[in-house]
């Protein structure tokens, strides 16, 4: 029994492997389809084959390399301007990934602290905080993302700012009603008889069992901020021109879609794949993570 104490590293081996089980394939799909695409992301400059902005007319809107007239050179054809497809789409994972990273956690943090306070401490700060969550999500999403890309500008710090401004609220909203829920139960009860401040009652009690909603909500925020950053690539407001986005390739691919679908269809299904990843890996990590699975 004394090496099952909990300190222990074969109580902690336990645990974690416990915790993998309760997560089942989904989080094992999801970490294997997420880790592709940070690894894409990360080690682009050593695995594409060639350089995503350089331009061969006289190789234009070649097929696939396993297609009548492709060339083993370029192993998913070309666009229209010679350039490599798959080089484009590895670079283009790098724009996708670090949107989905800081924009996500950046509308976690804000919506999260938000969303503790008016939970917490109720009365005129709740109110306002709720009212101002509900004049914010009357607004379209999407279009408010356009709008606020527009006015501030192309640009990556743009498209980041401007999904943050819109997502946070939902962050803020689940997290205030969550509080809500938590604060009502006995053991929140009990922190508050043994003197416990609101401060600490809120970071020792009420956060640890919030994590494992963060955590889907974090995984599903991401997938909403790559569809973001597609969509106002694909209307040309976010990242300067030369750089590879897959938004901008189903743009330039649309005009061509009957000549050359593949160029269309490629950054789409990169999309697919990458949103199914991050929800699979959020559903597992919180089925891995919350109390309720783990008695």
């Amino acid at each position: 029994m004394a090496d099952l104490a909990l300190g222990h590293p074969a109580a902690r081996r336990q645990r974690w492997l416990a915790a993998v089980r309760r997560g089942g394939p989904r989080l094992w799909i999801g970490a294997a389809l997420v880790g592709m695409l940070v690894l894409v992301a990360l080690l682009a400059p050593w695995i594409a084959p060639h350089d995503p902005l350089e331009q061969d007319l006289m190789s234009a809107q070649l097929p696939p390399s396993w297609m009548t007239g492709g060339d083993p050179a370029y192993l998913l054809g070309t666009d229209s301007l010679g350039r490599c497809v798959l080089s484009r789409l590895i670079y283009s994972a790098r724009t996708a990934v670090a949107v989905a990273l800081i924009a996500a956690t950046l509308a976690a943090a804000i919506g999260t602290t938000l969303g503790l306070f008016a939970g917490s401490f109720g009365g005129f700060l709740d109110q306002l905080i709720s009212r101002l969550i509900d004049v914010w999500m009357a607004f379209p999403p999407v279009l408010l993302s356009i709008v606020l890309a527009a006015v501030i500008g192309a640009g990556l710090t743009s498209v980041i700012a401007a999904i943050v401004v819109v997502d946070w609220t939902r962050f803020a909203r689940v997290v205030r009603a969550e509080t809500m829920v938590q604060l009502a139960r006995d053991y929140a009860a009990a922190a508050r008889v043994i003197g416990l401040t609101p401060g600490k009652i809120l970071r020792l009690e009420i956060l640890p069992n919030l994590v494992p909603l963060l955590v889907t909500l974090l995984a599903v925020e991401m997938g909403i901020a790559i569809l973001v950053e597609v969509i106002l690539s694909f209307v040309g407001i976010s990242v300067s021109g030369d750089t590879p986005t897959w938004g901008g390739m189903i743009a330039e691919g649309r005009q061509i879609v009957y000549q050359a679908p593949w160029i269309m269809a490629l950054p789409i299904g990169c999309i697919i794949v990458s949103v199914i990843g991050l929800n699979l890996l959020g559903d597992g990590l919180r089925l891995s993570l919350d109390p309720v699975q783990r008695q």
